[in-house]
């Protein structure tokens, strides 16, 4: 079930897209360490995170804009207006300051007004981009695993995704990689600016499907943890399950860390948002995994911010992914 991109983005597109999540990230991982060391980072916001969200928008935008001109369309998840209150001059200075951290040069406050609300389309567009500044807000609060997260949707397709991982171990022990993905297949490389090798990775080839490893959200608020087990039990996985915080899931499942990552409906009213998924989706299937719906139905960006013709997420290492919905349908039926 493994998709064929729509359409391409070329490697300019991708290299730019790269650059723009790097930034990024740096600027947030600057904030994870003021937070570290006692920094309230805002006085009086009730989400220190919420500097953080804005300014990873703002140099995503800026990076994108400044190098593929003004017309971009970009489905973001923050806008600018609580920064624009005069009541929240003090947030809008440390979101200009922490995006001047990202661009590695000062910045206006009115750019990054003007850079936060690029992400202000609403995805009904052919071409637009789609960004998750911060996924895993928890994560981050605790110092731990976030993400960055961009993607290049074209008449309802992904066909570029790029996942940056600051705080992520990598195989050679060090810490932080970025995932890019486009028709070529997935690439890692590490976070830091001065590093340009890029290692081809694929997912794991499990024997069997009893041989899995499953991959779920740390908070059981986003996916339910039971159910996952019942699933495991069908399929006679019985390996510890890798919890990690936002869509370094996808990037676990890409590399082959784990072969299944779950996100089970916790409510029936609930629908995914685009940017929660699109990059990681798409970074699983061009490194040769398979990701669909808890119905095994592909996911369907065409429908605006959110896969409002989908239920759920399931991302495997493609070999048993039949076998997996078969034991998802049958748990949730139950």
């Amino acid at each position: 079930m493994s998709s064929t991109p729509h359409a391409s983005a070329d490697r300019s597109t991708l290299g730019v897209a790269v650059e723009a999540v790097r930034r990024a990230s740096a600027a947030c991982v600057s904030v994870q360490h003021r937070l570290a060391a006692g920094d309230a980072i805002t006085k009086g916001d009730d989400s220190p995170v919420t500097a953080a969200d804005f300014a990873a928008q703002a140099v995503v935008c800026a990076t994108l804009v400044e190098a593929l001109g003004t017309g971009i369309e970009l489905v973001g998840e923050e806008d600018s207006s609580d920064l624009t209150d005069p009541d929240h001059a003090e947030l809008l200075a440390t979101v200009q300051d922490i995006t001047s951290t990202g661009l590695g040069r000062s910045v206006a406050a009115d750019d990054v007004v003007r850079w936060i609300d690029v992400g202000a389309s609403d995805g009904t567009t052919d071409r637009y981009w789609t960004l998750d500044p911060i996924d895993g807000t928890k994560g981050f609060l605790r110092g731990d695993q976030f993400a960055v997260a961009l993607a290049l949707i074209d008449e309802g397709q992904v066909v570029l995704g790029v996942l940056g991982c600051p705080n992520l171990p990598t195989p050679d022990g060090g810490v932080g990689a970025i995932f890019a993905a486009d028709a070529h297949g997935t690439v890692s490389h590490g976070l830091p600016s001065d590093t340009t090798i890029d290692q081809p990775i694929r997912v794991a080839s499990p024997a069997t499907v009893a041989e899995s490893r499953f991959c779920e959200s740390v908070e059981s608020g986003h996916s339910d943890h039971s159910q996952s087990q019942q699933i495991a039990d069908l399929l006679g996985i019985t390996s510890d399950p890798y919890r990690i915080d936002s869509q370094c899931k996808y990037a676990a499942v890409a590399r082959g860390d784990a072969s299944i990552y779950l996100r089970l409906p916790t409510r029936a009213d609930y629908v995914e948002k685009i940017w929660d998924h699109a990059a990681g989706k798409f970074v699983v299937e061009r490194a040769g995994g398979t990701v669909s719906d808890v119905e095994g139905r592909p996911l369907d960006f065409s429908h605006g911010a959110r896969l409002s013709a989908n239920r759920g997420v399931v991302a495997t290492s493609g070999a048993f992914h039949d076998q997996v919905i078969d034991a998802v349908t049958r748990v949730l039926n139950a």
